[in-house]
């Protein structure tokens, strides 16, 4: 389940419609949720069979690819 970190840091500040920006605290706490899921979503690829992972359109070379990432690519 992917979540938007733009729409994490409006809904956490409660700032939806409003002119005012989200502040710098709620900034990190999205970028850092977005890391955790990315992270998360990494390490399931890494789990799913070649079957599964055809079903989904992804060879296993690009899924060991996208495993290695770092931690700072998006």
């Amino acid at each position: 389940m992917a979540i938007d970190a733009e729409k994490l840091v409006v809904a956490i500040s409660g700032v939806a419609g409003s002119k005012r920006k989200p502040g710098v605290l709620w900034r990190a706490v999205a970028a850092a949720w977005s890391y955790f899921e990315k992270r998360d979503s990494r390490r399931d690829l890494g789990e799913l069979t070649d079957d599964q992972l055809e079903d989904i359109g992804v060879t296993r070379s690009e899924a060991r690819s996208e495993i290695g990432k770092s931690w700072y690519w998006t």
